[in-house]
This record gives C-alpha cells, structure tokens and sequence, in this order.
C-alpha cells in the first residue's frame, strides 16, 4: 500500500494527488482570532474546512489511506498529545481528538493560531477521510 504525504501549508493541503484550497494561514487569518479560540470561531473553521472537503472528495484526496507527513507543526500536535518523541511518532485519530478537546477548553493548548489551525485541519481532515493515524517523521529542519 502506498502511504499518501499530507501537508499543511499556509494557503492549502495536499494529500497525495489531491489538495484543499485552504491551509493554516487561511484558518488563522479568516476564522481563529483568538488564542484559544473561541467555540464560534472553531464552528466557523470546521464549516470551511468540511466544505474544502467536499469540494475535494471529487478531485484526488482518497478516503481511508496510509498518511504520512514531515510537518514540523503536526510533529508539535503529536508531541502535544503526548506522543513520545522519535523518528517516527505514530499519531492516531484519537490523540488528536484528545487535543483538539483540550483546545477547546481553558486554558487551552499550548501553541499559537498557526498551531491551533492545524490541529484543526488535521482534525477535519482524519475524521472526514477516515485518516486512522499519521505517521510523522523527523523531516529536515531549516538552516
């Protein structure tokens, strides 16, 4: 089985063939104007991006694959959740969702918007594309 590559960029995220026309920055900038977030903004995130996702299920982005990634901001969700660190950290659906209900409630989770927009998005994305876990690797660190 071929593991699809997910990012999160700012302006979009791709999963293997497929991309959404939304990514962190669009979160960030358009829907989360606080940190943390307020409920309402996290309602009006979700919306966008479940909408992104309808848009894509035509367009590339398969249901149920084997993910991996190298983003530096879903290696700082798993460490996060509590994913210890290594080469590969294995980041399942419900330690996600375990963070995105701490995101959720005061004081919230450590990070920035950058970082709450894309647990947001990968929240999204696993649940809405039946994502089970990511496989995150150390990827190269910028110089």
């Amino acid at each position: 089985m071929t593991t699809q590559i997910l990012r999160i960029e700012a302006d979009r995220t791709t999963l293997g063939a497929g991309a959404l026309a939304i990514g962190w920055s669009t979160i960030a900038r358009d829907y989360l104007k606080r940190h943390p977030p307020s409920p309402l903004e996290l309602e009006n995130a979700i919306a966008a991006i479940e909408d992104e996702l309808a848009l894509a299920a035509r367009s590339g982005i398969a249901a149920d694959p084997v993910v991996g990634t190298a983003d530096e901001a879903v290696r700082d969700i798993a460490l996060a959740a509590g994913i210890p660190p290594g080469a590969e950290m294995v980041l399942t659906i419900e330690a996600v969702e375990n963070a995105f209900e701490r995101l959720t409630r005061p004081p919230g989770m450590p990070g920035d918007r950058r970082f709450a927009a894309t647990l947001v998005l990968l929240r999204e994305v696993m649940h809405h594309l039946h994502i089970g876990s990511v496989v995150v690797t150390a990827g190269p660190r910028p110089a």
